[in-house]
């Protein structure tokens, strides 16, 4: 089966005044058609610039710098800023953290989606109404007819993101990019929304890239993983193989700082210091001065380990059982 996205080396950076800082470092990864992968890090590892990245939404002092993103064999880097712009919302969407940063406060909810389908395609307002209430249907929002004519201010905040979410789902993309959209909500809300997701990938065949920094939540969701540290993809694979034998120090330090996995009253095991700043890397291995597994061969650029789906970024991997 083909990649409904395909991401090579992608590499993004931003102007500062003293130099440029690379916040994505030749990133690659694939997502086929139905599957669900969870872009995981510590704030400040690059994993929302990687999906800002995908959908071209860099600005100055910003700018891609290589790579190629293909959506469906076609690499959006190679269009024209209009091409692109088309490309957006229907076969790429996004969908953010804050649900405000999608929804127009003094917009209804039915005006709004109606336009979203209208910028698209030439179809009359009833009939963009009509794709708006299926939308809000299959997140699982109740009575949507109702719904479209309330102000976003009138929702709840899980409302919101299925809203969202829903807006998103719109044109039927193949790619869905989701960052961190359950941050904010309670874990009642945040539940109900992961299963409603699952079950559009599953049903739809949307390919999504879940970006979050909450482990447990992305080993519940995805099917495969990716781990980002400083810019880079530091380790990959299936999700259940990366959760049950982690090969990079940093993955493992991430599995055993989840409370869930620990006795209550118990203190949690942390990784050692903080993510570093970016214009001042360490050489090598940007997680080498955290790491309990260092030696002196880490100031040199780590290999590339391993084949085909599981792949470790890293001079000393934890060996697999």
């Amino acid at each position: 089966m083909s990649a409904a996205l395909d991401v090579r080396g992608l590499t993004t950076r931003f102007a500062t005044r003293t130099g440029h800082v690379t916040a994505v470092n030749n990133v690659s990864f694939s997502v086929e058609p139905g599957r669900i992968l969870g872009l995981v890090g510590e704030s400040g590892s690059g994993k929302s610039v990687t999906g800002f990245s995908v959908l071209g939404l860099i600005d100055a002092p910003g700018e891609i710098a290589g790579g190629q993103v293909l959506i469906e064999g076609e690499d959006m880097r190679a269009l024209t800023p209009e091409a692109q712009r088309r490309m957006r919302g229907r076969r790429v969407a996004m969908v953010f953290q804050d649900p405000m940063m999608t929804l127009n406060p003094v917009l209804r909810v039915g005006d709004q989606m109606a336009m979203a389908v209208r910028v698209h395609e030439r179809v009359s307002k009833s009939a963009a109404l009509a794709r708006a209430r299926e939308a809000l249907e299959i997140v699982g929002i109740p009575a949507p007819a109702e719904r479209l004519k309330a102000y976003p201010h009138q929702l709840s905040g899980g409302m919101r993101q299925r809203v969202a979410i829903a807006i998103a789902l719109l044109h039927r993309p193949s790619v869905i990019i989701a960052d961190e959209p359950t941050t904010a909500l309670d874990v009642s809300i945040q539940g109900q929304i992961l299963a409603e997701v699952r079950r559009l990938a599953d049903e739809t065949g949307t390919a999504i890239v879940w970006v979050s920094h909450d482990l447990a939540v992305v080993s519940s969701l995805a099917d495969d993983i990716c781990v980002m540290y400083a810019g880079r993809i530091v380790e990959s694979g299936p999700a259940a193989e990366v959760i049950a034998a982690p090969r990079h120090p940093y993955t493992q330090g991430l599995i055993q700082s989840v409370p869930s996995l620990h006795e209550p009253g118990r203190k949690l095991p942390q990784i050692p210091g903080s993510t570093p700043q970016l214009s001042r890397l360490p050489t090598g291995c940007p997680f080498r001065p955290r790491c309990p597994r260092a030696t002196e061969v880490c100031a040199s650029d780590p290999p590339d380990l391993g084949t085909g789906g599981r792949r470790v970024l890293c001079h000393h991997p934890l060996e697999t059982p």
